[in-house]
């Protein structure tokens, strides 16, 4: 295997040229940074990342914190993540925490464990102090989709209320006002934020608020089609529904049909995140779209910025938007 050292011999340069070129330094000579790289192909080398590591006390990799991979968010927030670092020429590493304390904070350890320069997790059912606590030990750490109080400055967020808002603003528009809402779980705080946009868009309407007609889901098409069940069984009436998110919207089209429903003329539906799918089920789902991609690359250029001494632009907070497609109609009055 070539060395550096045959590398400085072939191109006719010191040791301290080739290192400076090969880690994109600007103050090479064009000729002879010319002398560099075609020694290195003529070579066939490839530097020791382990060298490297050592030579700037960097690993150039970024562990990455999940709850779980199985969603479509949390999979495009990966995605997205492993595409930015991997055009940087920087690699992540992924655990799954799970959604219980002890597992996220055995997830934790091991990234920190690996030597990682940085952290970009989302970890709910770990304390703030405790996420403080990393941060205050020099490793740098971004929060996305999740809110540290204490750690404003690297906390990257949706305005989940305003998703709840803008769903159930969405079909008042169309003239329903008997609406439900399938939440995600209790214990993730961004579900219980967007019930209040959902609440707050009924109260600006004059609508009471029925209790009965709110639904803790679990985020999954099963969870959707539970709750679709449990919704219909409080004997309350409901033309529209929204959910917290694509996947449960999905399992209420799915039970509404073995139901017998005619959609979307008996029950409009909302979803949330604007999954890929959204676009393909029947009928098309009208859902919230929460720019996934883009805050994934806002923890990404945070950490670039942070890590790197690059000069992005970063954004905290991201706006959402509706997406009106088929499954939800004016409402008919019957």
């Amino acid at each position: 295997m070539p060395t550096i050292y045959q590398v400085a011999e072939r191109a006719g340069v010191s040791l301290s040229t080739v290192s400076r070129v090969l880690n994109g330094k600007a103050s090479v000579n064009a000729a002879l940074r010319e002398r560099v790289e075609k020694a290195v192909k003529e070579l066939n080398y490839r530097p020791s990342t382990v060298a490297r590591s050592l030579a700037n006390s960097r690993t150039d990799s970024v562990g990455v914190l999940v709850p779980e991979l199985d969603t479509t968010f949390f999979s495009e927030i990966v995605q997205s993540l492993e595409s930015i670092f991997r055009a940087e020429n920087k690699h992540i590493i992924i655990a799954v925490g799970g959604k219980c304390t002890d597992s996220q904070k055995k997830a934790v350890d091991f990234l920190v464990s690996r030597n990682c320069d940085a952290l970009i997790v989302h970890a709910q059912a770990v304390t703030d102090d405790y996420l403080k606590g990393i941060s205050e030990s020099k490793l740098p750490i971004a929060f996305i989709d999740q809110h540290v109080e204490s750690l404003p400055n690297a906390s990257f967020n949706f305005d989940h209320e305003k998703g709840g808002y803008l769903a159930t603003r969405h079909l008042l528009e169309l003239g329903h006002q008997n609406i439900a809402y399938i939440s995600g779980p209790a214990e993730f705080s961004e579900s219980a934020i967007r019930v209040k946009g959902y609440k707050r868009a009924l109260s600006e309407a004059g609508i009471p608020i029925e209790q009965p007609l709110i639904f803790n889901g679990d985020n999954a098409e099963d969870g959707g089609k539970a709750g679709l069940l449990e919704l219909l069984s409080q004997d309350l009436p409901f033309t529209a529904i929204v959910c917290a998110n694509d996947l449960m919207a999905s399992g209420v089209i799915s039970c509404a049909r073995e139901l017998g429903m005619s959609l979307p003329q008996d029950l409009s539906i909302v979803g949330g995140d604007n999954a890929a799918f959204a676009q393909h089920v029947f009928p098309r789902l009208t859902t919230i779209d929460m720019p996934t991609a883009k805050l994934a690359e806002m923890a990404a250029k945070y950490v670039l910025n942070r890590v790197y001494a690059q000069n992005n632009d970063v954004e905290f907070a991201l706006e959402p938007s509706i997406v009106p497609r088929d499954s939800t109609v004016q409402y008919q009055g019957y």
